[in-house]
């Protein structure tokens, strides 16, 4: 089945600049690629896209998608021995943060994979995602390369010892979303979403746009490159404006300006 992935990766012309990305992946990651034209593809954006002889687009997409799976599992594997005790619930929170579109993209930055990925989109709300992504295709390729074991073990020494804070991310609050709705349901406001696709000018990349209503009142609007991204961002400040209402406890009972 790899034979068959790798198939179009073989027709890939191999520039002078090989020997430095070689180079670069041991020095900044502690690699050593036996096929490094995993590698390549994995740092090219769609929007960078190499077209092969046979007319074919190759980019990252398939190896993010890769990647993220083969990510889920070690990440699962990792919190599920270094939480014995704690339930699935957590466990499953915790995989959100660690995982995220703003966390990967971070990590990708904190490890330096940004300086080499292949971009061509002066798209702001593309960019917020393109690293996080290219750290997922990345790890595709590693586990394409060099197998789980290895894959596993990379992840644990360059991703968690260096820059994961498990005690810090229990923390650290990213889903917005239950959040409010946690609130709305303590104190019987009704809480509802409306969410529309926009138009992004030239980019192929999807603009979706969130606005959050509490008793029927617009609290915030958000704007992602996915509906569930549009509607953490539209939930983040419609409680960052909860947060002004009730300073330091927006667990209050009391009635809010608005309240029917």
């Amino acid at each position: 089945m790899i034979k068959i992935f790798l198939r179009p990766i073989k027709r890939l012309k191999v520039e002078p600049a090989d020997k430095k990305l070689l180079q670069q992946l041991r020095k900044y990651f502690g690699l050593k690629p036996k096929n490094l034209e995993l590698y390549k593809i994995a740092l090219i954006h769609k929007s960078a896209s190499t077209v092969i002889s046979n007319g074919k687009k190759v980019n990252n997409e398939r190896l993010e998608y890769l990647g993220d799976a083969i990510l889920d599992a070690i990440v699962a594997e990792h919190l599920f021995s270094n939480f014995p005790n704690q339930n699935e619930g957590f466990l499953t929170k915790m995989r959100s943060r660690i995982v995220s579109r703003q966390s990967l993209n971070n990590l990708a930055i904190d490890i330096g994979l940004n300086r080499f990925v292949v971009t061509q989109t002066n798209n702001p709300l593309a960019h917020k995602h393109i690293f996080g992504d290219a750290l997922e295709a990345f790890i595709g390729a590693i586990y394409l390369d060099k197998g789980y074991k290895n894959t596993n073990q990379w992840i644990v020494k360059h991703l968690f010892r260096k820059h994961v804070d498990l005690d810090k991310l229990q923390q650290t609050e990213t889903d917005y979303k239950s959040r409010i709705i946690e609130w709305a349901q303590k104190h019987k406001y009704s809480l509802s979403f409306e969410s529309s696709e926009r138009e992004n000018g030239k980019s192929s990349t999807p603009l979706f746009e969130s606005q959050l209503f509490l008793n029927h009142k617009l609290m915030g609007s958000g704007f992602g490159t996915s509906k569930k991204e549009a509607e953490q961002n539209a939930s983040l400040v419609a409680q960052e404006r909860l947060d002004i209402l009730f300073p330091g406890n927006t667990e209050q009972s009391e009635e809010v300006p608005w309240q029917n």
